[in-house]
């Protein structure tokens, strides 16, 4: 009743400017990204499958293949983007590795080569790209082992 008598102001809005306060000076629920287009059922694009890697000496080939599917995956890639990560013999079993953009291989070519340094476990994965920065998942992983 002081703070009425004195200023001529009501008790409550003191509290509900409090209140309005805490609220607008309250942290924020999450962590804000850039905003991400609509996606209508079957507007995406099919991960690569079936990723092959073969080595002859030092020189690999990898392939792979892509299905489009008209129901949950009707896009059709521009290109694939190959992407590896390597592991020496010295690393700790279950360290992470980083996987490193190698090529992008424009499309119908489904094929990927290069040579490879003895001593170290290649990891192999691929994405297909499409139109508007699209992308699909990531393939499953192929392995090689170049230890000798």
């Amino acid at each position: 009743m002081r703070l009425q008598k004195k200023y001529g102001v009501p008790h409550f809005l003191y509290v509900g400017v409090l209140f309005l306060a805490v609220l607008f000076l309250a942290p924020s629920c999450g962590k804000k990204g850039p905003p991400i287009p609509p996606v209508k059922e079957g507007n995406v694009l099919a991960a690569p499958d079936n990723v092959a890697a073969s080595l002859e000496e030092n020189r690999l080939t990898l392939t792979w293949t892509h299905a489009i599917d008209p129901k949950t995956a009707k896009l059709a890639p521009d290109a694939f983007e190959v992407y590896m990560a390597t592991k020496d013999m010295a690393a700790c079993e279950g360290c992470p590795f980083v996987f490193k953009l190698m090529e992008v291989i424009s499309m119908p070519d489904m094929v990927y080569r290069g040579s490879l340094v003895p001593g170290f476990h290649y990891y192999f994965r691929v994405q297909a790209i499409g139109q508007d920065e699209r992308k699909s998942g990531y393939s499953k992983t192929s392995y090689v082992d170049f230890t000798k």
